[in-house]
């Protein structure tokens, strides 16, 4: 008797899945296709979430035979365009003498592989000291925004919102001419590094605060549950996870880093674009030296890509290979 009057309170808070044993009940309005989509779509939802939680992450259906076919004559005719648009500009390169071998002769000399070689030098030396900048820097804006403190979190939010509205180019002028008005010098290199340090210092508090925000909220429940404060459920809980998570962000922002000292021209810093500007004007090939310099850009970001590509696959395929090898049951 006290479990009959228990049993539908019961199934009032908890629903039907509570009693796998017994057979659900029809209600009102339910004919039994309508219960049989009910009794299927669990699995069709948790075969969907796994299907998302793989290596294929997708956010629309599988194309039928129809989208496949147009995909297939789109990109065939997007090739073909693009081969006749080549054909086309090197046809235009050869009408004016800009293939002329003795115009691409030059970059075969060791002279000048070494003056683009120590210019990319000077590149790749921005570049990681801006990143070591900017990295620490971002991680601490995150957790300040993420300190639940007034006059930590205002402060950090915005300087967050500012910088990333503030173009790049703006804060190189604001550095080369500003400063010294106010009586402070910088050299070449650190009036080039200290503006892209302090603009992507913000994009990377982002996406650290963006990662700890995507993390589910069990983990924060679960460490103040063992008795951690908010400090420590950051430090040790949350923050080495994000850091994961993020990993394939931080590598194609690191793309970015590379891109933005290309504007060592405005304070005549010599970086691998701007020397191929000087070499170009010096000896009348300045379409040949941008486009080697070009192509040196595409290997060097194509590698870093490539890298996010690998670090973004890793966790899925480690959730899968445990999903794997977990025991049925």
């Amino acid at each position: 008797m006290t479990s009959s009057l228990r049993e539908p309170r019961t199934e009032h808070l908890y629903g039907e899945d509570a009693y796998p044993d017994r057979p659900p009940r029809a209600r009102s309005g339910t004919t039994a296709a309508g219960r049989g989509t009910r009794q299927r779509l669990p699995h069709r939802l948790s075969a969907a979430l796994d299907h998302i939680d793989g290596d294929d992450l997708r956010l629309f259906d599988e194309p039928g035979p129809r989208a496949r076919r147009r995909a297939a004559v789109l990109t065939a005719a997007s090739l073909v365009l693009f081969t006749a648009l080549l054909a086309w500009v090197l046809r235009q390169f050869a009408a004016h003498g800009q293939l002329d071998p003795a115009k691409w002769r030059l970059f075969g000399q060791w002279p000048v592989l070494r003056y683009l070689l120590d210019s990319l030098a000077a590149t790749v030396q921005v570049t990681l000291v801006s990143g070591a900048i900017a990295l620490p820097l971002g991680i601490l804006l995150a957790l300040a925004r993420l300190s639940g403190t007034g006059w930590l979190s205002r402060p950090a939010a915005t300087y967050v919102e500012v910088l990333r509205a503030v173009p790049l180019l703006l804060l190189v002028y604001a550095f080369l001419l500003g400063l010294p008005a106010a009586g402070l010098r910088l050299p070449l290199f650190w009036q080039l590094v200290w503006p892209i340090a302090l603009t992507n210092a913000a994009v990377f508090a982002e996406i650290f605060r963006a990662a700890v925000r995507a993390l589910p909220a069990g983990q924060r429940e679960a460490a103040l549950a063992l008795g951690f404060g908010h400090a420590q459920t950051l430090r040790l809980v949350l923050l080495p996870q994000a850091a994961r998570q993020s990993a394939p962000a931080l590598v194609s922002q690191s793309v970015r880093l590379l891109k933005d000292s290309t504007l060592g021209y405005v304070v005549s810093f010599l970086e691998l674009l701007n020397a191929a500007k000087v070499l170009g004007e010096f000896n009348h090939t300045v379409i040949q030296s941008h486009l080697v310099v070009a192509l040196v850009f595409v290997v060097v970001n194509g590698a870093l890509a490539h890298g996010a590509a690998r670090l973004e696959r890793r966790p899925a395929g480690r959730r899968t290979t445990a999903r794997a090898a977990r025991p049925p049951g």
